[in-house]
């Protein structure tokens, strides 16, 4: 008879293995249903989509001025404030005149002196003609009175042209807004001594509309230029251009390419292009950087996956297809463009593949899946950008 303490062993032994035998009488298909892991998972999407082409770009000014004073002096007078909004023909600054309203007065004398000695010779011309008609006077008389005429015709003529030279300095100590627009904050105070034509005063940028400017390859240029040749029933391949400002709203108003460069840049082989926005609400200011989006090559079947059913491991791109047994599967794919959600798939997928969309992170090659098919709008993808 064995002694107590070691049945009392015997019998403790005994329970634990009847434990274990017990956790491993279920069957196959419950040890299966225990182990795959809940995914959510998207057909493979096959459809003809267009290609969004993007570029950074930045906000200019279509008409931008840099103001000069046409007079030197001192301003006197200042009318706005540093980004103010101005008129076309808006008084900005006034610059002292007296010495310049000094001149005109003194021209304006002159002239007048020199239209009554002109008048003077007319009468004597006339009169000397009439002499010579007597016989009472030499015809060289005459001859020399006419040239002291005309000297006389020359020399209003040179103070006419000094006046207006000294009545256009008056009137160039009021300095004007030549556009419509916003002057920025660097602008002169009263009393500062300005030189003319070298003194810029202000700059007055036009807000409406603006350009908004960006650089593209010379491929992805003659590419859209033949997407416009081939498509006749498109007016033009920059003739909707949209932007996303940087806060990533979309701008309400579609603009359009209006210039492009003569030749490409030397340093990075790109064309620069200018599109022109209408700028009604004065969002957009120079200066601003924004995502131009301009509508590029239409593509047949294009196959397309999810951008978030894609990893990026090191240099390779990989998705986690569903095989017929319901595993998971690691591929690699080559991708090509972001559609909207989606990228487009050069290579590694096919229309009748399944890939996981979400549980990627608990997925381990071969494991068994237990999968939810979901489509697009259910996780509110779009091919649309």
């Amino acid at each position: 008879m064995l002694p107590a303490k070691m049945l009392k062993n015997y019998i403790g032994l005994g329970a634990v293995m009847v434990m274990l035998l017990t956790a491993g009488c279920g069957g196959p298909q419950e040890s299966a249903q225990q182990k795959a892991v809940p995914v959510r998972a998207i057909k493979i999407l096959q459809q003809n989509v267009q290609i969004t082409n993007e570029y950074a770009g930045q906000v200019q000014a279509k008409n931008e001025v840099k103001i000069q004073a046409r007079v030197s002096g001192n301003i006197i007078e200042k009318m706005v404030s540093g980004g103010d909004l101005v008129k076309a023909g808006q008084p900005l600054y006034r610059i002292d005149g007296t010495q310049y309203e000094s001149t005109l007065l003194s021209a304006q004398a002159q002239l007048v002196q020199a239209e009554v000695n002109l008048e003077n010779a007319r009468t004597d011309t006339e009169r000397y003609q009439s002499l010579l008609n007597a016989a009472a006077i030499a015809e060289q008389r005459l001859t020399t009175q006419k040239a002291a005429e005309r000297q006389n015709e020359a020399l209003v003529s040179s103070y006419r042209a000094l006046v207006r030279k000294a009545q256009d300095d008056v009137n160039s100590t009021l300095v004007v807004s030549p556009i419509d627009g916003r002057i920025d904050v660097n602008d002169v105070s009263v009393g500062t001594y300005v030189q003319a034509g070298s003194t810029a005063l202000v700059t007055v940028g036009a807000l409406d509309p603006v350009f908004v400017q960006f650089n593209m390859s010379e491929n992805e240029y003659l590419n859209l230029r033949q997407i416009s040749q081939n498509n006749l029933a498109n007016s033009g391949w920059g003739d909707n251009v949209m932007i996303t400002l940087s806060n990533g709203a979309a701008y309400p108003l579609s603009g359009k390419v209006t210039q492009a460069d003569r030749s490409l840049a030397n340093n990075s082989g790109t064309l620069a292009l200018k599109a022109s926005f209408a700028n009604p609400d004065g969002i957009l200011i120079p200066g601003m950087f924004a995502r131009v989006k301009i509508a590029g090559a239409p593509i047949k079947n294009a196959v397309l996956v999810p951008q978030r059913a894609v990893q990026q491991i090191l240099d390779k791109s990989l998705v986690t297809v569903v095989n017929a047994e319901n595993k998971a599967e690691p591929r690699a794919v080559t991708l090509g463009e972001k559609v909207g959600s989606f990228w487009l798939v050069k290579d590694g997928l096919t229309v009748n593949d399944i890939v996981v969309v979400e549980g990627l992170t608990k997925v381990q090659e071969g494991a068994a899946l237990d999968v939810t098919i979901v489509t697009p709008a259910e996780l509110a993808l779009s091919i649309n950008s």
